[in-house]
C-alpha cells in the first residue's frame, strides 16, 4: 500500500516540486500551504509521516508539531528548515520532530530520511534498530534493560535514570536503546547512522552530534556522573564514571 505524506510548505514553487517528486517516488501525497490546513488535514486523514516548513506564516511548523504532540499524535515528522543553527534545530526537536533536513535540500536525502522514518513506525526497536552490535546490556523481565543507572521498558517505550521518568521523543529512545544495549563499547558515527536513521549522511551531517546533545541535557542530573561520552574522531559510549 502506497503511503500517505502530508506536506506543509508555503512556498509554492518549492511545494509543488516536491508533491511531484514524492508522487514519482510513490507516495500519495496531500499538500497543503500553511500550519492551519496541515493540521486541519492531519486530524482528518491520520498520514503516516507529516514533511512540515519551518516558517509558514500564522501557525508554524514548529506550533503544528507541538499541537501534535499535545494530542498524543506520534506520526513522525520531517522538518523542513533554512534555518542553520544548532539552537534552531533544537527547537524543532524540543516541539518533537523527529528529523530534520536543512534547504536548500537534495531531494534523494528526503528520500532517504523518510524511508528512514517510516521503517520505524510501528514497530519496536529490537529487531532492526536496537540490536546490540557487542556485549548486550543486562536484561530485566518482561523486556527491560538497564545499564550505567539507566532503565528502559521497550514495550512501553518508557525510560528512567534512577527514580525519575525520561520525557523521549521517538527518535531520542531508539539512540539511547542502541546505547544502554552497548553499554562500555564505543559505537562510532557510521553504525549509529545506519542503526537509528538507516542512512550514513556522511562526515558534514551534525544530525547525530544534536540528537545526542539533546538527549545529554534530558539525561545529565547536578553532581551526577555524565553517561554520554565523546570519544573524539570516533563516535560515542555509554558508561558511569
Amino acid at each position: 500500500m502506497p503511503q500517505n505524506v502530508l506536506l506543509a510548505e508555503d512556498d509554492r514553487a518549492i511545494r509543488h516540486a516536491l508533491e511531484r517528486a514524492l508522487a514519482l517516488e510513490g507516495y500519495e501525497v496531500t499538500a497543503v500551504a500553511d500550519g492551519v490546513e496541515a493540521l486541519a488535514q492531519a486530524h482528518r486523514t491520520a498520514p503516516d509521516v507529516l514533511v512540515l516548513d519551518v516558517m509558514m506564516p500564522g501557525i508554524d511548523g514548529l506550533q503544528v508539531c507541538r499541537v501534535l504532540r499535545a494530542e498524543g499524535n506520534r506520526t513522525p515528522i520531517l522538518m523542513l528548515t533554512a534555518l542553520v543553527e544548532t539552537a534552531d534545530r533544537i527547537a524543532g526537536l524540543d516541539a518533537g520532530a523527529d528529523d530534520y533536513v536543512v534547504k536548500p535540500f537534495d531531494v534523494e536525502e528526503v528520500f532517504a530520511r523518510l524511508r528512514a522514518l517510516l521503517r520505524r513506525t510501528g514497530t519496536g526497536t529490537g529487531a532492526a534498530y536496537g540490536a546490540p552490535v557487542g556485549v548486550p546490556a543486562s536484561k530485566e523481565p518482561d523486556g527491560q534493560i538497564s545499564a550505567a543507572g539507566l532503565r528502559m521498558d521497550i514495550q512501553a517505550r518508557r525510560a528512567w535514570r534512577g527514580p525519575r521518568e525520561l520525557e523521549l521523543t521517538r527518535t531520542e529512545f531508539e539512540l539511547l536503546e542502541l546505547l544502554v544495549r552497548n553499554s562500555g563499547i564505543v559505537l562510532d558515527h557510521a553504525t549509529i547512522y545506519d542503526r537509528i536513521w538507516g542512512y550514513d549522511f556522511g562526515p558534514g551531517s551534525k544530525n547525530l552530534a544534536v540528537y545526542v546533545g539533546y538527549l545529554r541535557r534530558k539525561l545529565d542530573e547536578p553532581g551526577a556522573p555524565a553517561l554520554i561520552h565523546t570519544v573524539r574522531g570516533v563516535g560515542y559510549v555509554l558508561r558511569e564514571d
